[in-house]
């Protein structure tokens, strides 16, 4: 069950886990969606970026092959003043196809 944090109250969320944006590295390393964002561009002034990250992360736990309308779709709650939105569906949609589901391999 996804919802975003900022539109939960702390209460609704006892006996949930939360994802933040410290959470989705391992080891360290950063996420492949992190590091994507990273490689395309995908990252000005980072306002942004942890909710995009999250949101995915998210959408490739759930459609590992998300279509360029569907990652546009995904984001859309997630405004970003900076890159104009394309270099962020690229950096997703390089991460389905580098791994299929967005996850470490």
């Amino acid at each position: 069950d996804t919802r975003l944090s900022c539109l939960m109250l702390s209460a609704q969320l006892e006996g949930r886990s939360v994802l933040t944006i410290e959470g989705v590295s391992k080891d360290e390393a950063l996420h492949p969606v992190q590091e994507s964002f990273v490689e395309h561009g995908a990252i000005q002034c980072g306002f942004c970026t942890p909710g995009m990250v999250i949101t995915a992360i998210d959408l490739l736990e759930r459609n590992p092959n998300p279509s360029r309308s569907e990652i546009r779709q995904s984001i859309s709650g997630n405004l970003c003043r900076c890159t104009g939105y394309q270099k962020i569906v690229d950096a997703v949609e390089r991460v389905s196809s580098d791994t299929g589901n967005g996850e470490p391999t």
